[in-house]
């Protein structure tokens, strides 16, 4: 496999550090609860329930554990309702690795403290969400000690907004001084993975520290050996969205993608969340009902051994490649 890095550097977890040849098969794109707290604060979803919603989670992990599945990432970052602590009760209790990422998603604006705040603005200062960013890795996230393992970065519609730039730039600056990676949402049909890979690659960012979210959804495959050839890893990992990927492209072009010899930059996961107050629970169950962390598991995998994919190459996309990815660089961490 290309690109691996020395399993030297821990990788770190709700429960504190882990060897990354511990990691075992992991889901790279997964959520747990998508919240919106002054939503949540102010108008309560009647299907929202805190206490409910951790022992849904815990039995999913614990369903995923007995299935092979070691790690899943929850790539839920400010702007999407980040709770490390209310996660960190499913982390208590689950014996799957969760790791928790630092980030901001928003595919257009940021909201109005950033107006002021920061080198030139009103207030000044320095960048505060290169600030945020490096406390939540290398310190911890709101004082609770747990440390996030990537960096989530979103493009979309919109494009490349000052905002999203700026969230792009801060993104950069701490993937250089820690070495985990960036993991992208990104829209592929709008090709804004090429923008992730030429701003993040302009800024110095190793594009094989890369993961390039939701690539999966085009079946324009002369975009992801595109995406691929600049040495980035791609995300088949929305398997099960049916309202926004369809199952049958995915699993087409992890089949040729393979063939081609590209199993080693490919990484499959959901995208699915136990709660999500923008799709919730009695929606997908109707609109979406394979949308689950378990999918690939019970579906997906039989079909790609059915289509002739190796069991090697199974593994790079499932165990290896995140193990490459999630490990620290050893430059950045030194």
């Amino acid at each position: 496999m290309t690109g691996e890095v020395p399993d030297a550097a821990p990788v770190q977890t709700y429960r504190g550090p882990v060897p990354a040849a511990d990691l075992g098969w992991t889901l790279t794109h997964e959520h747990l609860f998508v919240l919106s707290p002054e939503l949540d604060r102010d108008h309560p979803h009647p299907e929202w329930d805190p206490d409910a919603a951790v022992d849904r989670a815990v039995a999913g992990l614990e369903e995923l554990y007995d299935l092979g599945v070691r790690t899943v990432v929850d790539l839920t970052v400010p702007g999407l309702g980040r709770d490390v602590t209310l996660v960190g009760r499913v982390a208590a209790r689950a014996r799957v690795n969760l790791l928790a990422a630092t980030g901001w998603y928003t595919d257009a604006v940021l909201p109005p403290y950033f107006r002021t705040h920061g080198p030139g603005r009103l207030i000044g200062g320095p960048e505060p969400l290169v600030e945020m960013f490096l406390r939540d890795l290398e310190e911890g996230v709101a004082g609770t000690g747990v440390r996030a393992a990537v960096i989530k970065v979103v493009t979309d519609e919109p494009g490349l907004t000052p905002d999203v730039s700026r969230v792009l730039a801060a993104a950069a600056v701490a993937q250089q001084r820690t070495g985990v990676p960036v993991v992208t949402h990104s829209n592929p049909h709008l090709r804004t993975g090429l923008d992730q890979l030429r701003v993040l690659g302009d800024a110095g960012v190793d594009l094989r520290r890369v993961v390039v979210g939701h690539s999966g959804d085009t079946p324009d495959r002369g975009y992801l050996r595109a995406l691929l050839d600049h040495g980035a890893t791609i995300g088949v990992d929305r398997l099960g969205m049916a309202h926004v990927a369809d199952d049958d492209v995915m699993v087409d072009s992890v089949v040729t993608l393979a063939a081609e010899g590209y199993a080693d930059r490919i990484v499959l996961s959901h995208d699915a969340a136990y709660f999500s107050r923008v799709t919730p629970p009695s929606w997908r169950r109707e609109h979406a009902p394979h949308w689950r962390h378990d999918h690939l598991a019970r579906c997906v995998l039989p079909r790609l051994r059915a289509a002739g994919v190796s069991a090697d190459d199974l593994d790079r996309m499932t165990t290896h490649n995140a193990r490459r990815l999630l490990t620290p660089s050893v430059e950045a961490a030194a």
